[in-house]
């Protein structure tokens, strides 16, 4: 992999990885259209590994409400807060969400790796994203806020975010049409989605990290993945500050017609080329 392709594809990740239209199926489309022969093993260690150049911007984003939650729930674990604040229920329920998707990716790691390379399945997963989207939306019919979430939500939201580890379905599109599908305001659903996502993209690239450590030829990729981490980090960071700004006042419609679009050009260009 080229430095240019590593700056590409960070640049891609950062732009897709919050807006909910998955970064996944883009750094599987993207090489492709452009006629890239990447090593599939390496090329899916690449991609989760600058995956998590987009966790910087969220640590710097949310780390006021990461402090206020970890210091309210430990002070409830403790016994000092009675009944829990809003703080630190949200943190035990970021925990309870993060479950269903860690132990789930650990079961079908492999068949998550195999999917990667099967580009129809991933043009498929994106029509299914902008079917998510579309009923996120439709199903949002009464209020709920932040801190009115229950254990039994959480793990809802968690299992939207487990049908995510498939690529072309949007980690961020699926949690947060879950979110608001349960009654939550496209802010907040967006900020407990991107609070879902710190824990699962450290958990990934911890992961893949490990992996890479045990692939011959490991270091070749040190360069190319630092390129990519670091482009995508700062791309990311653009991209929360615009995407919460936007869904202060509109709609997810428009990336579920995006995705929709690009999973049915996908598969007509796909059959094209054989």
């Amino acid at each position: 992999m080229s430095l240019f392709q590593a700056f590409v594809l960070g640049f891609v990740q950062g732009l897709t990885e919050f807006l909910p239209i998955s970064s996944s199926a883009h750094l599987a489309i993207v090489p492709w259209l452009a006629g890239w022969r990447l090593e599939p093993r390496a090329a899916f260690l690449f991609d989760v590994l600058v995956q998590v150049g987009t966790l910087l911007p969220l640590l710097v984003v949310f780390r006021h409400d990461l402090i206020r939650m970890a210091g309210a729930l430990l002070r409830a674990l403790r016994g000092r807060e009675r009944p829990w604040s809003p703080d630190a229920r949200l943190g035990a329920w970021v925990i309870v969400a993060t479950i269903p998707a860690a132990v789930i990716g650990l079961l079908v790691k492999d068949r998550v790796e195999a999917a990667f390379s099967d580009l129809r399945a991933v043009f498929v997963f994106l029509m299914f994203t902008s079917l998510l989207l579309f009923l996120g939306e439709r199903l949002a019919r009464r209020v709920k806020a932040l801190s009115q979430l229950t254990a039994v939500d959480a793990v809802r939201v968690g299992l939207a975010q487990a049908v995510a580890l498939f690529p072309g379905i949007s980690r961020s599109g699926a949690t947060m049409s879950a979110g608001r599908a349960l009654g939550l305001a496209r802010p907040d659903a967006a900020r407990f989605s991107f609070l879902l996502a710190i824990p699962a993209l450290a958990g990934a690239g911890l992961i893949a990290g490990m992996d890479l450590f045990s692939t011959r030829g490991f270091a070749d990729w040190l360069l190319p993945i630092t390129v990519g981490f670091v482009t995508s980090a700062i791309v990311g960071y653009a991209a929360i500050r615009w995407l919460l700004r936007y869904l202060a006042t509109r709609t997810l419609y428009p990336f579920a017609v995006y995705c929709l679009a690009l999973g049915v050009a996908g598969l007509i260009l796909s059959a094209l080329r054989g």
